[in-house]
């Protein structure tokens, strides 16, 4: 299939289910050329289970996105197995702070058929019902936080595949030693090799598991060029979708 018959093979299937889901949504399709608008989209997806695992063996090329009229989105991606259809995720806001997200459990994404009719049952009943219930919590929880700086790790990937976490605290150095995280002696970096992403993958979902028992917040933060294999990644400018927020602590941004 040519890459503009994938392009709109996703964007026909987006509109089509924003059309059947409850309420009144609108769907915006992003092109690979979008680079930017799909980073800043891939630090905000409110994952760490089934949509991380893909990102962590196929990064963001295209997306679509559906908005809800009071503002709540969920996004709609290619779906890398044997199965056709897609995969669809919600949106972590990107108005509320870090802190709001502490303690909320993501609202992870599902696999979808490429029936839009069958999927947009589901993703009424399943997704959006634990999107909206997460998203209440998270309201809630913003109108009480103050402004702080929550320790939060912020997992960036590389050119090279590879995972980079900025300096950490002990209690989160043990956890991502543990999931094989290697310490750079020089820059204090932690680096997960990509050599096999379906060990990465895992590791990946793991440490945000770990993290969040630990009450420490986890994003997961995908390239835009601007970030040096060897500098020190600055925390996203909007919460990830990570969970006090992806851990995907919340999304796996």
């Amino acid at each position: 299939m040519h890459d503009h018959e994938v392009s709109e093979r996703l964007a026909s299937f987006a509109d089509v289910l924003a059309g059947e889901l409850p309420g009144t949504w609108s769907s915006a399709y992003h092109p690979p050329k979008d680079k930017d608008d799909l980073a800043e989209l891939a630090d905000r997806i409110w994952d760490m289970d089934l949509v991380a695992e893909s990102f962590a063996e196929h990064p963001l090329r295209q997306a679509a996105v559906l908005t809800r009229q009071d503002g709540a989105q969920l996004v709609v991606l290619d779906r890398h197995d044997e199965r056709d259809g897609f995969l669809i995720a919600a949106v972590a806001p990107r108005d509320l702070p870090d802190e709001a997200y502490r303690g909320i459990r993501e609202p992870n994404g599902i696999a979808l058929s490429d029936d839009p009719f069958i999927s947009a049952e589901q993703v009424a009943g399943d997704l959006l019902a634990r999107y909206d219930t997460a998203l209440a919590h998270v309201r809630h929880a913003a109108a009480g936080v103050q402004p702080s700086q929550p320790e939060r790790v912020v997992l960036t990937w590389q050119a090279d595949g590879s995972l980079a976490a900025a300096p950490v605290g002990e209690t989160a150095a043990a956890v991502l030693t543990r999931n094989g995280f290697i310490r750079d002696g020089q820059t204090g970096i932690y680096r997960l090799s990509g050599d096999d992403t379906a060990v990465q993958a895992r590791a990946v979902r793991n440490t945000g598991q770990q993290l969040d028992a630990q009450g420490i917040a986890t994003a997961l933060q995908h390239p835009s060029g601007r970030i040096a294999p060897a500098a020190t990644p600055p925390a996203p400018a909007t919460p990830g979708p990570a969970k006090s927020p992806t851990g995907a602590a919340r999304p796996r941004r």
